[in-house]
């Protein structure tokens, strides 16, 4: 039972409050104001909800990706979720609201994850990063800048646009890989990327390297950001990239729907 909370106000009406929902405000407001992501102790304390109530909204809103959470120290902050609801109205940028995601996967996976963004001269820039905290681990600078049809974003992208076949072999003889995929390889991988909405770059682009990538998408399908987990050939089991991939698609495609919502007057065409 929580006692650290007053009984449902009335409002002029003489109508309740739900308290669940007041609860649920109350650690949204609170996560929004640290500084910092906050285990369930911190925000029982900051909000006054008894810790057990307190969990429990929080999975919930974890759930709902309204708050994202982070295995490793067990702590909270607000998620995409939130943008959603804010869409058009928060002066933040697309790369500080899926932050959270990035570092939630990074820890998870014990692996670096990045995002990319698509340019419109056809290519993608590393613009944010969340780091594993393995004594050995893969570091990309940011800033980094590579054609957007290479490794496994842009196997993602080009499954994406979807180009004739004569277009993509075009494009593909000009990319530059450490141990290149044949063209027939590589366009297998597009397809397959096309029906799982995830690929997997196995020491191409970088020997040595594995890359799991998916991709966000504005309203009308054209990529607009990928997201990448990176690791050291052999420093993690197989199985594991399946279940990130997975999760990456997972992730991107809530991003999508909260970053990229799309005007009612486009599905009412579809």
């Amino acid at each position: 039972m929580d006692t650290h909370q007053p009984s449902p106000e009335r409002d002029l009406t003489g109508q309740r409050d739900v308290g669940a929902v007041i609860h649920a405000i109350r650690i949204l407001q609170h996560l929004s104001a640290a500084t910092a992501p906050l285990g369930v102790a911190a925000v029982a304390r900051g909000t006054g909800i008894s810790p057990s109530t307190c969990f429990n909204i929080l999975r919930t809103l974890t759930r709902t990706r309204f708050v994202a959470f982070r295995e490793q120290d067990k702590t909270y902050s607000l998620g995409l979720g939130v943008a959603e609801l804010a869409a058009g109205f928060l002066g933040i940028s697309h790369a500080e609201l899926i932050r959270p995601e990035l570092e939630r996967l990074a820890l998870n996976y014990d692996m670096l994850i990045v995002l990319w963004r698509v340019t419109e001269d056809g290519h993608i820039v590393l613009i944010d990063r969340a780091h594993s905290h393995t004594a050995v681990r893969v570091e990309m600078r940011l800033g980094l800048r590579l054609p957007m049809l290479v490794g496994a974003v842009g196997r993602c992208v080009a499954a994406a646009l979807d180009l004739p076949q004569a277009e993509l072999r075009r494009r593909f003889a000009a990319l530059r890989w450490q141990s290149p995929p044949s063209f027939e390889s590589y366009l297998a991988d597009v397809e397959a990327a096309r029906g799982s909405g995830w690929s997997l770059d196995n020491s191409q682009l970088y020997r040595g390297l594995i890359t799991i990538a998916a991709l966000i998408t504005d309203q009308h399908g054209q990529p607009r950001f990928g997201l990448s987990g990176i690791t050291i050939a052999g420093q993690r089991p197989p199985q594991i990239f399946e279940q990130l991939g997975r999760e990456l698609r997972e992730v991107a495609g809530f991003a999508t729907r909260a970053l990229f919502p799309r005007d009612a007057s486009i599905q009412n065409i579809e």
